[in-house]
């Protein structure tokens, strides 16, 4: 993994584009900690006392992740996006996750990354494939259903994305990236996080990456297709 994927790196020159964050710097026994899903015990309670302060400094619910990754793969994701109030919760829910366990294994945490929590609305969460620095492709990250709203604007999204990227372009240290985004309803473009060009990274609705990126098919936003409608007569056998 290339260090600049990792959140501390990346936000001191991308850090305007997108959410207020600070950072927790781990201990080797604290990351040990992570890595073995310990939610108490010494270490633990050594990472939730120094974690309180900067919970308690952000009003409301806060988001909680490492510096490569965030626990998706939890019951706390899947309810309630990820939102959680106290130091505890936050560890708890950060040991609990496969994902985080595994990356602090295989050494690639370092950080606990805290910003306060945005409640953020589906469809208007893309995932951007960046190739050498240009906007190669977009696609639309929530890949649970067609969203009709976003059929009449894509074109204006695909603009919008578009001269994002341009704007930063100057500001990436890797010429390919995969940056994930969400636009406010102020039609502001904030980085949620970045990723490896290529697996283990989902290319989602670009389907595969064994694609010519520097000539991908229009749309180049790929949206979920509406549902359709089985005409005629219709025989069903078993």
């Amino acid at each position: 993994m290339n260090d600049f994927l990792r959140t501390p790196n990346w936000f001191p020159v991308l850090g305007a584009h997108t959410f207020i964050t600070m950072f927790m710097k781990l201990a080797p026994d604290e990351i040990a900690a992570l890595a073995a899903g310990e939610e108490s015990g010494e270490a633990a309670e050594k990472a939730i006392a120094r974690l309180k302060p900067i919970m308690q400094s952000i009003p409301g619910h806060c988001f909680v992740s490492t510096d490569v990754c965030a626990p998706v793969d939890t019951e706390r994701y899947e309810l309630k996006r990820g939102a959680v109030y106290s130091a505890r919760s936050a560890w708890q829910w950060l040991a609990r996750s496969k994902k985080v366990q595994q990356a602090a294994r295989d050494g690639f945490v370092t950080t606990v990354c805290i910003r306060p929590f945005r409640r953020m609305s589906s469809p208007r969460e893309f995932r951007l494939f960046i190739k050498d620095r240009k906007l190669a492709a977009a696609s639309q990250y929530h890949l649970i259903r067609h969203f009709r709203r976003l059929e009449g604007v894509k074109d204006q999204y695909w603009k919008l994305l578009d001269d994002f990227v341009n704007s930063i372009s100057g500001n990436l240290q890797l010429k390919d990236v995969v940056m994930d985004v969400y636009v406010t309803r102020s039609r502001k473009v904030m980085i949620i996080d970045l990723n490896e060009f290529g697996l283990p990274t989902d290319p989602l609705l670009l389907k595969s990456w064994n694609i010519n990126w520097y000539d991908v098919p229009e749309p180049k936003l790929k949206l979920m297709p509406p549902p359709f409608r089985i005409s005629g007569e219709v025989k069903v056998s078993f």
